[in-house]
């Protein structure tokens, strides 16, 4: 308990600090956990209690990500989301996976790295838009609806991975089958559920907490993905009332979650196989590729490659995502080197959608100079 109270308090001053300087706190959870942790000073063990509550914030986190999944957005929107998410897709995880390779990692590893290279962390993504007023921006739709496909690709990259252990036909047989399953209850008690939610007691937040905990605790029991589980109960849960069980939900989650990228730090170990300068080179690349595939959908979507420098600074940040297809899927070395990632970009992608319109005057301006003068084409 000592530990999770010393966590929690380090977390606060971290978040009090990040706020002040609008920054986003998550790589400042992840240094804190490094620094008291294995591979700092230590004070701090990763027991299994402290790892049970700080997975809640995960599981909190992807029911969320499936409250915001609306699949008559889906359909509506269908174009601007695969188009925009294809491009991002191709782009970063063909380099992530192609740079793991080249790098000595194993095919797998190199898909588990890739993929954690190429999701942009919503959370980040979106705040950033709010923060620095670009919501007004044509291009803050796009990023949204990257983040979008995103999210969806992420119940894909689950589940595959998921089923490389065991009988592959059995294990996608019995999810389905509880994902269905999990559909129709929710389907079959909507209205009771919809009374309940409307209620002013303390009901509502105690099915919002029982509902996701019961359905991951059955998850574990038949040994599918509890990540998917909460995924698939949030977009059933939605169409009852998404927006009182986001408020109901969002408590529970920002405090598991903020313990859950504290004790992803304590448990990093850097004594293995991890690599600085992999990890270097990889964050280049992260950075560089986000940039690319945004100045590319900037082109395929509003025609300006000045509006691509807007999406891809908006999205450079990795950060809750990344970290949970590491902690849920990778080894020591690649947790490593995916929170190095995510330090990296999520501080150089704060900087960057802070200044975005200084760096798209600075492209201009640059793109104006004619060859061999000084001043431009204007002189």
């Amino acid at each position: 308990m000592e530990e999770i109270a010393l966590a929690l308090f380090i977390c606060l001053i971290l978040a009090l600090v990040s706020k002040r300087y609008s920054l986003p706190p998550i790589p400042f959870y992840i240094i804190a956990g490094i620094a008291i942790g294995k591979s700092g000073l230590a004070i701090v063990p990763a027991d299994a209690y402290s790892q049970y509550l700080s997975s809640l914030g995960l599981i909190f986190l992807l029911f969320y990500v499936g409250l915001e999944m609306r699949p008559k957005s889906l359909r509506e929107r269908g174009r601007t989301i695969l188009l925009s998410g294809v491009i991002d897709l191709n782009v970063n995880l063909l380099i992530g996976f192609a740079a793991a390779l080249l790098l000595g990692f194993r095919p797998l590893e190199s898909f588990i790295l890739a993929s954690a290279f190429y999701i942009s962390s919503s959370a980040m993504a979106i705040s950033s838009l709010v923060e620095n007023r670009r919501l007004i921006l044509p291009e803050a739709e796009t990023i949204v609806w990257m983040m979008v496909f995103e999210d969806v690709l992420l119940i894909l990259l689950i589940s595959l991975f998921s089923a490389q252990a065991g009988n592959p036909l059995t294990f996608i047989l019995l999810t389905a089958a509880v994902l269905a399953a999990t559909v129709l209850i929710v389907r079959v008690l909507r209205r009771p559920i919809k009374t309940i939610l409307m209620r002013t007691d303390d009901l509502p937040s105690l099915l919002t907490f029982t509902a996701v905990i019961s359905s991951t605790y059955l998850a574990k029991l038949l040994k599918i993905p509890d990540a998917l589980v909460a995924i698939i109960l949030g977009s059933s849960l939605a169409a009852t009332s998404g927006a009182a069980l986001d408020r109901l939900s969002q408590p529970f989650r920002e405090v598991f979650l903020v313990l859950f990228f504290v004790f992803f730090g304590i448990t990093i170990d850097f004594s293995g196989g991890f690599s600085p300068i992999v990890a270097a080179v990889l964050c280049i690349l992260a950075i560089g590729s986000k940039m690319a595939s945004g100045i590319l959908v900037g082109w395929g979507l509003h025609g300006s490659a000045l509006s691509g420098i807007e999406i891809g600074a908006n999205t450079l940040g990795r950060g809750e995502f990344s970290i949970a297809l590491a902690a849920i899927f990778g080894s020591a070395t690649i947790s490593a080197t995916v929170a190095i990632l995510v330090v990296a970009t999520s501080l150089v992608g704060s900087f960057a959608a802070r200044y975005s319109e200084g760096l798209k005057d600075w492209v201009s301006g640059e793109r104006m100079r004619a060859p061999g003068t000084p001043g431009g084409a204007a002189e």
